[in-house]
């Protein structure tokens, strides 16, 4: 999904070495806003597990530590910067490491999440969700579970790995406008890193498991139906329902390309994605994974991490360039995209 570039790698580079970084002081003044989320981010995640009483928690442990090390050691190359910010190998590098924060720390979720919260907060949710809306909407759907219907949303539900894919990829990767990539950026990882430290605080498994004797009709589908519950049993992290991440993430989706339907592909996009995400949230209910309130948050979340990101970003720039700091992000410089300069 790209779009042009509003700034010139040289303007940038050119503000990138306004300042040289000559002290650890001036390293760390050179963190840009996702830096401070995803090294925030981590020393939560250590400071859980250091209190933590579950099993595996000294495995978690010495692997977030690991990790965190990996990203420090990122950051001195890009923002001291050993390595010339600007170049390929430094860009490539800076957004390679943000994604695999992310990615490594969620695959080994469900064993931090059993590590440092053991209980479960399903007879909570579940009161709370009577007690303010008078129904859970997973029991109501029951009445119009076939093998058609399920298999209908759990493709949706297993499309959101996707819808994933092709928005943070491209973003990454392949856009050129910078300012752009720092509005989505920074809302996206507060959103997915906040989400995480949530997880911790309000574990639960969910309707499937907790309501288990309140339906009368199986889930029974076809291909997809399979591939979500294997994902799930796989790659899932089990207790990790408040928000919803499957609410958040593509309605989060949703409003960026609302609010920049003017540019391509978002002028054709966002009434897709609009629909895909509506799909996925009544999926999340109708195959028993999530409560209602958990959606409700993942809509509140989706809508103030939107909200919040752009301002922060569009601070950041402003700040940045004032300062005469190095830039949020630099293009990656492709040999084709030379070719093309």
């Amino acid at each position: 999904m790209a779009v042009t570039e509003a700034r010139g790698p040289r303007s940038a580079a050119a503000a990138a070495v306004a300042h040289p970084i000559s002290s650890a002081s001036s390293w760390v003044r050179n963190w840009a806003s996702q830096d401070w989320f995803a090294v925030g981010y981590f020393v939560l995640l250590l400071t859980a597990l250091c209190f933590g009483k579950g099993p595996h928690r000294a495995e978690c442990m010495v692997s977030v530590s690991a990790r965190f090390g990996i990203f420090l050691f990122v950051l001195a190359l890009v923002r001291v910067p050993l390595l010339r910010w600007g170049g390929p190998a430094s860009s490539l590098l800076y957004r390679s490491a943000i994604i695999a924060t992310l990615l490594s720390t969620f695959f080994q979720l469900r064993y931090i999440l059993a590590a440092v919260s053991p209980w479960t907060d399903d007879a909570a949710i579940y009161t709370l969700d009577m007690r303010v809306f008078h129904f859970e909407p997973c029991v109501w759907l029951d009445r119009f579970v076939s093998y058609g219907t399920t298999e209908w949303f759990a493709f949706f539900y297993f499309l959101y790995f996707f819808i994933l894919c092709i928005h943070v990829l491209p973003m990454m990767f392949l856009n050129r406008d910078t300012n752009l990539l720092n509005r989505f950026a920074t809302g996206a990882l507060l959103m997915f890193l906040s989400s995480h430290i949530l997880y911790m605080l309000v574990p639960g498994y969910g309707p499937y498991w907790y309501l288990q004797g309140s339906f009368q009709h199986e889930l029974v589908g076809g291909n997809f139906w399979r591939l979500v519950r294997e994902t799930v049993e796989v790659g899932g992290a089990q207790k990790d329902i408040f928000p919803s991440l499957h609410t958040a993430s593509p309605t989060f989706f949703a409003i960026f390309s609302f609010r920049h339907r003017k540019l391509m592909p978002f002028k054709f996009w966002w009434p897709v994605i609009a629909f895909v995400a509506t799909q996925i949230i009544i999926a999340t209910m109708f195959l028993r994974w999530h409560y209602l309130i958990d959606i409700v948050a993942g809509l509140a979340f989706a809508a103030v991490c939107q909200f919040i990101g752009q301002r922060v970003a569009d601070w950041e720039r402003a700040k940045r360039e004032r300062l005469g700091l190095q830039p949020v992000w630099m293009p990656l410089v492709y040999p084709w995209s030379r070719a093309s300069d």
